[in-house]
């Protein structure tokens, strides 16, 4: 079935939009060989932000394909798995030697297991919330690392212990169960109150203010977001668990 849709053939303009992500992917691993560490990030953020297009794309001219999905899937693999982790190990991993390495490849490890898993429960898991943290999020915080301490005057390869716990944990948080908003239900397309483009736009201020930290904060944001929300998910079933107990 796969192979004679392939030989009717493929939608060009969604597909093209994956290729572009793919291509920022790849840079982004040139970039970061060659020692150009912030280019590096950046290219990882522009990769998102074809990442976030091409999905639409395909809805809204209803170019939707099993072509698409796998090459989609393939191509946040080298974005958001190999070219993060290969930035993260040549800026940052390399003095820890086996550790350090091990940490970048454990990255991109639970980020394949991240999007296979996702791959399988697309249609089982609630659509408004991720099952893990997505790999692009964990891409992001790098990126946005990079350059938060690229604009505190520490470019070039650094040294922080902390980086490599925070690889580590990104890891953990892929492949956990822990569950974070997807924001699917937020369809622009539709019509919204007022506020919300009120918001909009001063989010767009703020980060166009000083970039290098608001990006930062909101990647640093959404990822901690995770854990905190399932921490007084336990402890409200804490609370209701003592309040039977009471009651009986």
């Amino acid at each position: 079935m796969k192979e004679t849709s392939i030989r009717k053939g493929i939608y060009i303009i969604p597909n093209l939009v994956t290729s572009g992500s793919l291509f920022g992917g790849f840079y982004a691993i040139v970039a970061a060989l060659d020692g150009n560490f912030s280019a590096s990030a950046v290219a990882i953020l522009v990769s998102m932000l074809l990442d976030g297009v091409d999905g639409r794309v395909a809805r809204m001219t209803n170019t939707n394909s099993s072509f698409g999905i796998e090459y989609d899937s393939l191509a946040d693999l080298v974005s958001f798995g190999v070219a993060p982790g290969v930035l993260i190990l040549t800026w940052a991993l390399r003095p820890y030697g086996r550790f350090g390495w091990l940490a970048a490849f454990l990255f991109v490890a639970c980020g394949a297991l991240r999007l296979a898993r996702f791959n399988v429960q697309v249609n089982t898991v609630e659509s408004k919330v991720f099952n893990g943290l997505p790999i692009p999020a964990a891409a992001s915080l790098i990126a946005t690392t990079v350059l938060f301490l690229t604009y505190l005057r520490q470019g070039g390869m650094t040294k922080h212990i902390t980086i490599l716990l925070v690889t580590y944990f990104l890891a953990f948080l892929m492949i956990s169960n822990i569950k974070y908003h997807s924001f699917k239900e937020l369809n622009l397309a539709k019509r919204k109150p007022f506020s919300i483009l009120v918001i909009i736009i001063l989010l767009f201020i703020i980060v166009a203010l000083e970039p290098r930290i608001m990006l930062f904060v909101i990647s640093l944001g959404y990822v901690i977001s995770g854990p905190v929300q399932a921490c007084f998910t336990i402890k409200k079933k804490k609370k209701g668990i003592e309040k039977r107990d009471v009651a009986v």
